[in-house]
């Protein structure tokens, strides 16, 4: 590609999931429905949290972030991608889109360890119920946060100030419906193997830490369970961690699918489709995967919604 096609940029323009016309309306309210859900799950389940004192465990300090993560992940993206569906002008600054990517970025990479530190949660309440509350202090609690949304932040610096650094690109139309990295390097005209190297070393490096303390953490899970005299207690324990190994699978499946993998042209619109899944849906099906399954969470609830009828 010649410099005489290659060019600064001061906006992008976002094509969205689709640009046929008959599916406009259809995507809209679909997705919508999808952040409504999204917006009430999360806000409530955080809400639901803070409320109910029985719930004042280390377990849901935990699940209170993820959702609070979860709620960012799409009030980062949804809002814009609605606005363009219907719109003609589906520009984005440049600004504008460095801050999406970033804080997109964040919360991908703070919930990647959170998962992982939720697993780790699973195993001390498991195979250390007496200890639970002490191993678990309010101290450690803070710090595995505060540690979860550090790597968040500090990953998402590295990939944004190498992409701040490409001088020129040779187009300005993103086939995406957000600022997404890969989209991005796409349509550099500079040299980005410094770029999708990092990309590669860092979701490596992330998702193999992350992945080896959730096999530990669910594999000495596995060896206490199965030394359970009571089938009550088996089925107990094992109806608490399959929400989130469901969670983990999903959410991982998908990061693993679009950037640990060499850059092809024409996985566009697989990555769109895939993207849609850990950024959208999944965002929306933690809460209730989580509610559904929990009884301590639909007596909370149960018990909340009790007390204002009566009120």
């Amino acid at each position: 590609m010649g410099k005489e096609n290659c060019t600064a940029l001061a906006e992008f323009i976002l094509l969205g999931l689709s640009d046929v016309p008959e599916l406009r309306v259809g995507l809209f309210l679909l997705f919508l429905l999808i952040y409504g859900v999204t917006l009430l799950a999360n806000l409530g389940m955080i809400a639901l949290i803070q409320v109910r004192s029985q719930l004042h465990t280390p377990m849901y300090f935990f699940l209170s972030h993820l959702s609070f993560i979860d709620f960012c992940y799409s009030s980062i993206i949804v809002p814009k991608m609605l606005a363009n569906i219907f719109s003609k002008d589906k520009t984005i600054s440049f600004l504008g889109c460095m801050v999406q990517f970033y804080l997109f970025c964040t919360c991908g990479v703070t919930e990647v360890f959170l998962l992982a530190v939720m697993a780790y949660d699973r195993f001390v309440a498991i195979c250390n119920p007496l200890l639970y509350t002490v191993t678990m202090s309010q101290k450690l609690r803070v710090e595995l946060a505060s540690c979860c949304y550090f790597c968040g932040t500090v990953c998402s610096l590295i990939h944004l100030c190498l992409a701040l650094r490409i001088p020129f690109y040779r187009s300005n139309v993103i086939n995406h419906f957000f600022c997404d990295l890969p989209p991005l390097l796409s349509l550099a005209c500079s040299d980005i193997t410094l770029n999708e190297a990092l990309l590669f070393l860092v979701t490596i490096l992330n998702e193999s830490v992350t992945i080896v303390i959730i096999l530990t953490s669910y594999l000495l899970i596995l060896t206490t369970i199965l030394k359970m005299r009571s089938a009550e207690g088996r089925h107990k324990a094992f109806s608490t961690c399959a929400s989130h190994l469901t969670a983990i699978t999903v959410f991982h499946g998908t990061i693993l699918s679009i950037y640990c993998r060499p850059s092809s042209g024409n996985s566009g619109n697989a990555d769109k489709v895939a993207t849609v899944f850990y950024t959208i849906v999944i965002p929306m099906l933690n809460p209730l995967i989580y509610s559904v399954r929990n009884k301590d969470v639909k007596e909370a609830l149960r018990k909340v919604m009790s007390s204002k009828i009566h009120s």
